[in-house]
C-alpha cells in the first residue's frame, strides 16, 4: 500500500520528490507552501514529510509536524541555530527527524572518506587542505551546506590545520564538492558532482522511508548503517 507523503516546500527539488517518490512506495498526499503553511489544519494527514523549504521555515515548520506525529527528512540548510530547540520538539512528539546538509547517498560516503583522508593528512601539515563546491546561480548560501560539513568532517578527525574554502555560483550547476590536499610536488583530490537533482531527492526519499517506525534524530551515517559500523570497529 503506498504510503502518503507530505512536501514541505515545492521547488525545483520539490518538484523532483513528487516525481519520484513512486519509487518508494510513496505517493503525496498534499504540498505546504508559503501560501498555505500558516494553516496546519488543513494539511493533508501523512505518515511522512520531506521538507526541501527555506531556512527560516524549518523552525516553524517542524513543531507543526512534530505534533501531527509526522517524521520528516530535512534538506534545507541555514536553520541550525535552531536545532537544539527542534531537537527537543522532536523528542517531546516521539517523531524521527534525519537531517543533511546533503542527502545524496555518494555525498554521504564522499563524507565517510573525508574522515579518513583527515585522520591521514592530520599528521603531514605540508599537505595544505581546501574544499570548493559549486552549485547554480540561483542557490542562497555560500558555502553550501555540504561545503560546510565537509570542514567540520575534518576538524573533528583531528585535522587542525588550516583549511581554505571557496565557492562559485553560475548558471544551472547542479552540484560539485571537491576536497583537496596539496603538497610542494603532489596533489590529492576527492570530487563528488551531481549529474542532475535526482541524486538529492532519491537519497531524501531513502531517508524518509527509513524513517518509518522510528523516532530519534538521525543523520545520513545512521541511514546508511554507516554509523554502526564505526561504532562496532
Amino acid at each position: 500500500m503506498s504510503v502518503p507523503l507530505l512536501l514541505i516546500g515545492h521547488g525545483r527539488m520539490g518538484r523532483q520528490v513528487e516525481a519520484l517518490c513512486g519509487e518508494f512506495g510513496m505517493h503525496v498526499a498534499g504540498v505546504v507552501t508559503h501560501a498555505s503553511a500558516d494553516h496546519p489544519e488543513r494539511w493533508p494527514a501523512a505518515d511522512l514529510a520531506i521538507d526541501f523549504s527555506r531556512a527560516e521555515a524549518v523552525p516553524v515548520n517542524l513543531p507543526r509536524l512534530a505534533a501531527r506525529g509526522t517524521s520528516v527528512a530535512i534538506g534545507t540548510t541555514g536553520w541550525q541555530d535552531h536545532e537544539a530547540a527542534l531537537r527537543a520538539e522532536a523528542e517531546r512528539h516521539g517523531i524521527g527527524v534525519v537531517s543533511a546538509s546533503n542527502f545524496a547517498l555518494g555525498v554521504n560516503l564522499f563524507l565517510v572518506l573525508a574522515e579518513r583522508a583527515a585522520e591521514l593528512f592530520a599528521a603531514h601539515p605540508g599537505f595544505g587542505a581546501w574544499i570548493h563546491e559549486q552549485h547554480h546561480a540561483a542557490k542562497r548560501d555560500a558555502p553550501s551546506g555540504t561545503a560546510l560539513a565537509i570542514e567540520r568532517t575534518l576538524r573533528r578527525s583531528g585535522y587542525a590545520h588550516r583549511i581554505d574554502v571557496a565557492s562559485t555560483r553560475a548558471g544551472e550547476m547542479p552540484g560539485a564538492h571537491t576536497l583537496g590536499f596539496d603538497a610542494a610536488s603532489e596533489t590529492i583530490t576527492l570530487t563528488h558532482t551531481a549529474r542532475d537533482r535526482a541524486a538529492f531527492a532519491r537519497g531524501a526519499l531513502a531517508a524518509a522511508a527509513w524513517l518509518r517506525g522510528r523516532r530519534g534524530w538521525f543523520g545520513m551515517k545512521d541511514v546508511l548503517g554507516v554509523q554502526q559500523q564505526q561504532e562496532q570497529r
